[in-house]
């Protein structure tokens, strides 16, 4: 089954979205995009954003003295990709973890579905490998102006992920992708990627789809069993 998603933080990488469905995509079409009525914030103690419908970022936004965000400003940037298929998902799903929900959107193209193995229209700021052509184009550096709201063209069916912590894990100051790229984005691609934040994923592409699942029990409360103390057991599930 063929999936289309929305992405707006770290997964707006394209090497690092690559890195995590373990391809390099070649099925995939990708443009920019705009979610509304959303907001992104910072997560306290993370490098990755949140996203939350505005409903929502309004109490977080009151409780810190804000007024009201204007409809520009409940908006977020990311990337349209279609062509996903069911182990993209679930690997996506793993990497996201149980911090966020996959929801249903709809999301506005900024621009045309290009090939994420290909590279788009040549502009003379743009790198010359494919690549790296391709990532500029997605996500640039500086990001262009916003169309009028009333002018975006007829939005797309889309999933993405929804934060489902509390509020007051996350910060009233909206998250920059250009912060991320200056700051961040060393821990996640290039030779310097830390794998920790690979690791989950991983585990489960070597593991063909199964989970290992692990628990601490303690032994003296299992019914016929002459151990006591505490053992790790462990259980691979599909």
């Amino acid at each position: 089954m063929s999936h289309s998603a929305f992405f707006y933080g770290t997964l707006l990488h394209p090497s690092i979205l690559r890195r995590v469905i373990g391809h390099d995509g070649g099925q995939l079409q990708i443009c920019p995009a705009l979610l509304l009525e959303h907001t992104r914030h910072k997560i306290k103690h993370a490098d990755y954003p949140a996203v939350i419908p505005y409903t929502k970022s309004k109490e977080l936004f009151a409780s810190a003295g804000h007024a009201d965000l204007s409809p520009e400003e409940r908006t977020v940037r990311g990337t349209f990709v279609q062509g996903l298929n069911d182990q993209d998902i679930h690997l996506l799903d793993l990497f996201e973890g149980d911090e966020y929900t996959r929801e249903n959107v709809d999301v506005h193209p900024l621009g045309p579905l290009t090939p994420l193995s290909s590279t788009p229209v040549p502009k003379s700021s743009m790198p010359s490998s494919s690549e790296t052509a391709t990532d500029a184009y997605v996500v640039p550096l500086h990001a262009p102006s916003l169309p009028p709201l009333d002018a975006l063209p007829t939005p797309l069916p889309a999933q993405t992920y929804i934060y489902a912590g509390p509020l007051t894990d996350l910060s009233p100051e909206l998250w920059s992708y250009e912060d991320f790229v200056r700051e961040n984005a060393w821990k996640w691609v290039g030779r310097s990627a830390l794998e920790d934040n690979y690791v989950e994923v991983d585990r489960r592409r070597d593991m063909g789809g199964k989970t290992l699942r692990t628990e601490i029990i303690d032994t003296a409360a299992v019914p016929g069993s002459e151990d006591v103390g505490l053992s790790v057991a462990a259980e691979i599930t599909a």
